[in-house]
């Protein structure tokens, strides 16, 4: 989900829906598993109310209801009920947009000079972006991160795709969908801890990519070993002080279901063997281990 090219200006997510599915499928099961509590039990007391007032029925009569303070029936004073909310209004939902802790990489090209014809004419065309790419909508200016969608807004581009999503999902589905992306970048952190990119600031994530219908290599081999297949695979480009370091992420489900602990996932983070330094990085962790913060 590289940031380019989108039609969706207002989603930014690195988990396509088919993931975010999956996470409301957990969900689901997990408010199942809870149990409806029990009202406490209690003496029932017995009290003697006089008999209500007789009275003609009459449409504008109010109605009446006992008062232990004057001991007497006195009138009701109920306020207008309010309007009932139509089948095919759609459902208040919250325009509230959590800061991820996520650094947003900047372009390294600072400088405001336009590219002159020659420049222009010479540059290849971007390549289209893939069918579940996000569009950017730029960082928080005050910590330049960058900032996980809205449940509206999730709502909206959601129906744009053409999915039929629920408004009663979207407080399930937010939580789950920054929470993973929160635990993908904690374990980027660890791969690149001690690499150097501390001398700028830490790592950065320049862009993210989704298709869950490509198996990494490596969970097509453990397929054919019988594992279970990941339900989602990313790819995600790390700045690293200007260097950019290609990270591929397997997303599963974890082996404990809905346990104690809640929602349970599994993220398989490893930097892509496309290039000498991710093949180093690989090798170095086998043997060694992640480095030390």
């Amino acid at each position: 989900m590289r940031p380019e090219g989108n039609s969706d200006p207002d989603l930014q997510c690195p988990v396509d829906h088919q993931t975010r599915e999956k996470w409301l499928e957990a969900a689901r099961a997990k408010n199942r598993q809870q149990p409806t509590p029990s009202p406490p039990a209690s003496t029932p007391s017995r009290t003697t109310l006089p008999p209500p007032p007789r009275s003609t029925p009459h449409p504008t009569q109010p109605a009446l209801r006992f008062s232990l303070d004057a001991l007497s029936w006195q009138p009701t004073h109920t306020s207008p009920a309010a309007p009932r909310r139509s089948r095919n209004q759609p459902p208040t939902l919250s325009t509230d947009r959590e800061i991820s802790t996520i650094p947003r990489a900047t372009s390294p090209n600072t400088t405001n000079k336009p590219p002159n014809p020659a420049e222009l004419a010479a540059t290849p065309p971007p390549p289209p972006p893939p069918a579940n790419a996000q569009s950017e909508t730029g960082a928080d200016p005050t910590t330049g991160n960058w900032i996980y969608p809205s449940q509206a807004m999730f709502f909206s581009a959601m129906q744009r795709k053409g999915h039929k999503p629920s408004a009663r999902d979207m407080p399930s589905i937010i939580p789950i969908h920054n929470a993973v992306n929160e635990r993908a970048w904690s374990e980027i952190k660890q791969w690149e801890a001690g690499r150097g990119s501390a001398a700028c600031g830490g790592p950065r994530l320049v862009s993210f990519a989704g298709d869950s219908k490509a198996l990494t290599p490596k969970a097509r081999m453990l397929g054919w070993l019988g594992y279970e297949a990941p339900f989602d695979r990313h790819d995600w480009v790390v700045d690293r002080c200007g260097r950019e370091v290609d990270y591929v992420i397997d997303f599963y489900g974890g082996k404990g279901g809905m346990g104690k602990g809640g929602l349970s996932f599994y993220l398989d983070v490893r930097p892509k063997v496309n290039c000498w330094e991710g093949v180093k990085m690989r090798m170095e962790r086998a043997v060694f281990g992640f480095a030390e913060a």
